[in-house]
């Protein structure tokens, strides 16, 4: 790759560093600025540039990130200084126009993507797990679950699922009312954290269990999202399994 795509993204406690056209740093974003000049356009450092600013940094990882028909490499490293007063808040590039689309896009993936998921058992030892119609997933078997909504806890947007995806209304244990609520019972979950390419985007899965007795007569499977909702054996669950998450949630959960 053309080593003027290559780029350095240092952040922390929520600081970046970023300079302008020419390399001068650190630059301060102005947030709601509309004006787009792109002599004073502010951008993420190359090697060099950063190197004058901060000499040490550690490596977290490097991501591949392509914006139209351009190609960047950014490489992610944690700066090795104190809390840098004077670098700018990363939430403030989102809404200056003078701010180069790549700082933009590499802030976006910084950010946690939150699903939520849920192994409801029987008194038959069975979980229940469906076939996806649509997305990723289409045509295969995966624990029930989504997107955590904005303001949502995960232990919510799990039971929501349950029931926008399969018609069933579940109660998930809360044995230290996280929701406010107590509620007693196995309240053993798992949360995980993973990057699954070199693009960068950063899943974090909570996976939760809670019991349930349900004939096939309630499950009412959500039109054009779910293809098919079945009780399994964990044995064959593990078999049918493709996502990481749901895997791993059935070794160390049941």
């Amino acid at each position: 790759m053309d080593t003027k795509n290559e780029y350095i993204y240092l952040e922390i406690d929520g600081k970046i560093l970023l300079v302008n056209d020419t390399g001068v740093g650190p630059q301060i974003p102005k947030m709601g600025r509309r004006q787009i000049s792109d002599d004073e356009l502010i951008r993420l450092p190359t090697k060099e540039e950063a190197l004058k600013i901060c000499s040490k940094w550690d490596v977290k990882r490097v991501n591949n990130i392509k914006i139209g028909n351009e190609e960047f490499l950014v490489e992610y490293g944690m700066p090795s200084i104190k809390w840098p007063e004077n670098w700018a808040w990363k939430d403030s590039v989102i809404s200056d126009n003078e701010v180069d689309p790549l700082v933009r896009e590499v802030v976006y993936r910084t950010m946690h993507r939150v699903v939520s998921k849920v192994i409801i058992t029987n008194s038959k030892n069975e979980l229940l797990m469906q076939k996806i119609a649509r997305g990723f997933f289409k045509g295969y078997w995966t624990l029930p679950g989504g997107y955590v909504d904005y303001g949502e806890h995960p232990r919510d947007a799990a039971q929501r699922e349950a029931l926008e995806e399969m018609g069933i209304d579940i109660v998930i244990p809360d044995n230290v009312g996280e929701n406010s609520e107590i509620v007693s019972g196995n309240d053993l979950y798992i949360v995980q954290s993973k990057i699954f390419n070199s693009e960068g985007i950063n899943w974090v899965s909570f996976t939760y269990r809670c019991e349930g007795e349900f004939s096939d007569n309630e499950l009412i499977p959500k039109e054009d999202e779910i293809e098919q909702v079945r009780w399994f054996s964990k044995e064959r669950a593990l078999q049918l399994a493709v996502s990481e998450f749901d895997i791993e949630a059935l070794k160390k959960i049941l």
